[in-house]
C-alpha cells in the first residue's frame, strides 16, 4: 500500500514538473516571439527616424545658408549706409532682397514620445536625445519668429511705402530665389514682373534711420538663429550616427 502511494506521489510530482516545464517553455517561446516582434518594430522605427532626420538635416542646412546670405547682405548694406560713396543701386536691391527673405525651420515632427513608441528603442542615449528634440527646435524657431514679426509688421510695409517691393520680387523671379520654397525641389516657376518705372531713391532709403535699424535687427536675429541652428545641426548628426549604429546591428 505504501509503495503504491509512493509511486502515486512520484507520478503526480512528475506530471506537475512536466506541466511546469511546458509552461516555462511556452512562456519562453512567447517572450522570444514578443522580443523578436519588438526588435522588428524597433528597426522599422529606426528606419523611419533615419529618413526623417536626414530630411530635417537637409532643410536645416538650406535655412542656415539662407541666413548666411542675410547676414552678409545686411553687413554690406550697413557698409553702404556708413560709406555713401560705395553705393551701387543694382547691388543694393540684391542685398535688400536677401534681407526680406524669412527662412523658417519646419522639421518633420514624429509622435514617438506621445504615442509611447519611444519605448521600443533600446539605446538610452538616443531616447534621451529624442525626448529633448522638441525643446531644442523651439530655441531655433523663437529667433526666426521674432524676426518674422518685425519683417511682416514693420520692415516689409516700410519697403512697400518706399516703392521697392516690385523690383525686389522681380529680382527674386529672375534669380530663381523663390525655387527654395517649392515643395518639389528643382521646380522652376517663371514670371516677369518687370521693374517699376518710378525712380527708386536708394540713397534716401539707406539714409533712413528706421531702415538702418531694421537691417541691424535682421543681421542680429539671423546670427543668433544660425548659432542655435548650428548647435541643433550637431544634435541631428549625432542622432543619425546613433540610429545608423543600431540599424547595422
Amino acid at each position: 500500500m505504501e509503495n503504491k502511494i509512493g509511486k502515486y506521489f512520484k507520478y503526480a510530482i512528475g506530471e506537475i514538473l512536466l506541466v511546469v516545464i511546458g509552461i516555462m517553455i511556452a512562456l519562453s517561446i512567447n517572450n522570444w516571439n514578443e522580443s523578436k516582434k519588438e526588435r522588428a518594430q524597433e528597426q522599422e522605427l529606426l528606419t523611419q527616424l533615419h529618413s526623417e532626420f536626414k530630411s530635417n538635416l537637409e532643410q536645416l542646412d538650406q535655412k542656415i545658408e539662407m541666413r548666411k546670405q542675410k547676414i552678409s547682405a545686411s553687413l554690406k548694406l550697413l557698409h553702404n549706409i556708413d560709406y555713401p560713396e560705395t553705393r551701387d543701386t543694382d547691388s543694393i536691391i540684391i542685398y535688400i532682397g536677401h534681407t526680406a527673405v524669412s527662412p523658417t525651420f519646419d522639421p518633420i515632427v514624429n509622435d514617438i514620445n506621445s504615442s509611447g513608441r519611444i519605448q521600443l528603442l533600446q539605446n538610452r542615449n538616443l531616447k534621451e536625445r529624442l525626448a529633448r528634440w522638441t525643446s531644442e527646435v523651439i530655441q531655433v524657431t523663437e529667433e526666426e519668429q521674432a524676426w518674422m514679426l518685425v519683417r511682416n509688421n514693420e520692415y516689409m510695409p516700410m519697403l512697400a511705402q518706399k516703392g521697392i517691393v516690385r523690383n525686389l520680387l522681380n529680382r527674386y523671379w529672375k534669380d530663381n530665389v523663390l525655387a527654395s520654397f517649392h515643395l518639389d525641389k528643382g521646380t522652376k516657376t517663371e514670371i516677369d514682373l518687370g521693374n517699376s518705372a518710378k525712380k527708386i531713391e536708394v540713397s534716401k532709403l539707406l539714409d533712413d534711420e528706421q531702415f538702418e535699424s531694421h537691417i541691424a535687427q535682421c543681421a542680429s536675429y539671423a546670427k543668433i538663429a544660425n548659432s542655435q541652428a548650428i548647435s541643433l545641426r550637431q544634435r541631428i548628426v549625432e542622432m543619425l550616427d546613433l540610429i545608423e549604429q543600431d540599424l547595422n546591428e
